[in-house]
């Protein structure tokens, strides 16, 4: 199904490419997508023109049908100038996936922030049979489904490294406030969180482009979780913090190039529709709160669609962090069930 642009946006290019195609969205600037093996089926990439290399944002999973695809697109439409530089906006796999690949296989530079890197070569040394203690608990803490929870406990986890091919020492850094020059463009790096910690953002100085990322998405809002790794984590915090400081700068001509769906116009548009319903989300969710519920028992009001089993481990951890921001707002109590679950409940005060 066609993507429906919300009112205030328009899509310049409504066809993606498909397979080694490329899709010129700017002068030097190709458009290309990877495909993924579930339910949001691609991630966009891009290449930017250096004249006698190109530079790549994001790179795809780590699969031989990806590399297989790379290997069209560097003879395609690369023209088998070399990839001289992978910057990668934020760590998850099927951003980074490829990086490593192209710094050992190609001789390519990685640029990208100094939590994407470590976190990324962190998770891909730390491979995991089944599950470990502290994810066990914490899917009880968030009240998952028992079959869910029985089937989970003994089935192989998702691991960074099955999709993620083994990052070498060495990256390159860029933080909040540098430049970085890109496509013969000079781009002002700013940093989001929420959807994954320390994402880079890129604005040109030069033309109207955004590169985002999954920061900001045109249709649909990123996936933002709570995990093990860090339970009293408050991502839905940072979220809004970053799309209220990210959306002083937008134009309302700016071409947004996301890491999924279409490239889009009509930004100041679209972070005041991301930031409304994070907010609308959080007053259904408060108002549902008047008996003490778990995160697994709240995605009819934060969702309003029915959850498969497919998407319910993305569905479970945005609902815990949803809950945890009501408690860390001091607008939601809870309280330790004997089963390990918390209960959140609206707060009286």
């Amino acid at each position: 199904m066609a993507d429906i642009a919300p009112a205030g946006l328009r899509y310049p290019f409504d066809t993606p490419p498909v397979g080694a195609e490329a899709v010129e969205v700017a002068p030097g600037v190709l458009w290309l997508r990877l495909p993924l093996p579930m339910k949001l089926d691609h991630v966009n990439v891009y290449a930017l023109d250096e004249g006698d290399h190109w530079t790549i944002i994001d790179t795809g999973f780590a699969s031989k049908k990806s590399k297989a695809i790379w290997s069209e697109i560097m003879a395609g439409p690369l023209a088998g100038k070399p990839v001289g530089r992978v910057v990668v906006t934020h760590h998850h796999p099927d951003h980074i996936g490829l990086a490593g690949w192209f710094q050992t296989e190609h001789g390519a530079e990685l640029i990208t922030t100094r939590t994407a890197w470590l976190t990324a070569r962190m998770l891909t040394l730390d491979e995991q049979p089944v599950p470990n203690a502290e994810s066990l608990a914490f899917y009880r803490s968030a009240g998952m489904e028992a079959a869910i929870y029985d089937k989970r406990a003994t089935e192989r986890p998702f691991n960074f490294a099955d999709v993620v091919t083994r990052m070498p020492l060495g990256y390159t850094r860029i933080k909040q406030g540098d430049q970085i020059t890109m496509g013969g463009r000079n781009w002002d790096v700013h940093i989001g969180n929420g959807h994954a910690p320390e994402h880079a953002t890129f604005w040109s100085r030069d033309d109207n482009l955004v590169i985002a990322g999954d920061q900001i998405l045109s249709s649909i809002s990123p996936n933002i979780g709570v995990y093990a790794t860090e339970p009293m984590a408050d991502p839905i915090g940072e979220w809004l913090e970053a799309c209220e400081r990210l959306s002083m700068l937008a134009r309302a001509d700016h071409l947004v190039l996301g890491g999924h769906k279409l490239p889009f116009t009509g930004l100041p548009t679209r972070m005041r529709q991301l930031i409304d319903n994070h907010h609308s989300a959080l007053k259904r969710l408060l108002a549902y709160l008047d008996e003490p519920k778990t995160a697994g028992e709240c995605f009819s009001p934060l969702f309003k669609r029915a959850i498969g089993e497919g998407e319910y481990g993305l569905a479970l951890v945005e609902a815990f962090a949803h809950l945890s921001h009501l408690h860390q707002t001091g607008l939601a109590t809870r309280q330790l069930r004997a089963d390990g679950g918390w209960e959140f409940q609206r707060s009286t005060t």
